[in-house]
Order: structure tokens, then sequence, then C-alpha cells
């Protein structure tokens, strides 16, 4: 039985890239930027690595587009590339930093005026606020659970660990996020 085609928008362009089409390429990137970027803000904390690791996730993609096959869509294969070399990236700094604590990201100070920004974006930074005070595992199981829509064995092959790991994780995850939540 063949698989069904996938009705995801991007796959027919990466199918394109992925035969040397350079204009597809380009167009692929070009589409796919925002999202890639805002998939690592997420995974990472703080702006400052944000738009490299983006760029090495870019230049990964391209170099893995050969390996991209239809079935799943392109988007859900994006996402895995894109979390593991966030992933990658983020093993290589603690490993450098042994865990140091870190400051807060400079992206999370208050704005002077709170009541001129859009309320979307006050809930986006309020969520991203909170996600930033989680342990850094259970953030990372949330984000990639959430926002990435990774299933649990997926973001147990990203993370290393088992499933039964990463659904605690994002249990516990939950509950403290929760607790933040009733604490402001």
């Amino acid at each position: 039985m063949q698989p069904e085609p996938s009705t995801d928008p991007l796959t027919a362009l990466a199918m394109r890239a992925a035969g040397g089409d350079a204009s597809a390429q380009e167009e692929l990137i070009t589409a796919t930027l925002p999202r890639v970027r805002n998939l690592v803000r997420y995974l990472v904390r703080g702006d400052q690595e944000v738009d490299d690791i983006a760029q090495d996730a870019l230049v990964t993609v391209l170099r893995r587009l050969h390996t991209f096959r239809a079935e799943s869509g392109f988007s859900t294969w994006l996402r895995a590339v894109v979390s593991r070399v966030a992933l990658d990236v983020m093993r290589k700094r603690r490993r450098r930093e042994k865990l140091a604590p870190r400051a807060p990201a400079p992206h999370l100070e208050l704005v002077a005026d709170v009541s001129r920004l859009p309320d979307a974006y006050l809930e986006h930074r309020r969520a991203v606020t909170l996600l930033e005070r989680l342990p850094e595992e259970q953030r990372l199981a949330l984000v990639l659970h959430h926002v990435a829509g990774m299933t649990v064995p997926e973001i147990a092959e990203q993370l290393e660990a088992r499933p039964e790991t990463v659904r605690s994780r994002l249990r516990l995850g939950l509950k403290k996020l929760r607790q933040l939540e009733g604490a402001r």
C-alpha cells in the first residue's frame, strides 16, 4: 500500500530543491527561515545565538535534503532537523560552560509601557518568561512537544532519553508552569 501524499505546501518545493533546483532551494530557505528562527528561539535561551543556530540549521537542511522522504511532510522533517541542530549546539555549549548559571535573557526585560504592546505579543512574552524559569530538561520536552509538535518517541530520540523520562518531564513541566502561572 502506497502512503498517502502529504498536503504540506512545502513538500513539493522541498522535492524540487532536493533535485538540485537552486531557485527552489533559495525559495525554500526564504519560506522556512521564520519558522526555523521561532523554533530555535524557543529551544535556546536568549537571542544572542538564534540567528547563528538558525543559519547552521538551514545549512544542515540543505545538505540533508537528499534524505527527505515526502511521506511525512516537509514541515515534520524540518522540525526534526532543526531541533537536532539546536540540541547539538546546546550540548556543546553545556560542555563549554559546565552548567554555569545563566543570567536572564535580555529579550525578557520589561518594556517601559506594556499597554502599548499588542496582546498577542504580551502573551507570547509571558509564555517565554515562564518557560525560561523551568529546568532545562522540562523546558526542552515541552517546547519539542507543544511548539515543534513532536511525539514522545521522537523527543526521546532527540534528547537521548527513555520515553518514560520524557513523559515525566512533560508532566512535571506542565505542573511547574501551572504553579508559576498561579504565582503571577
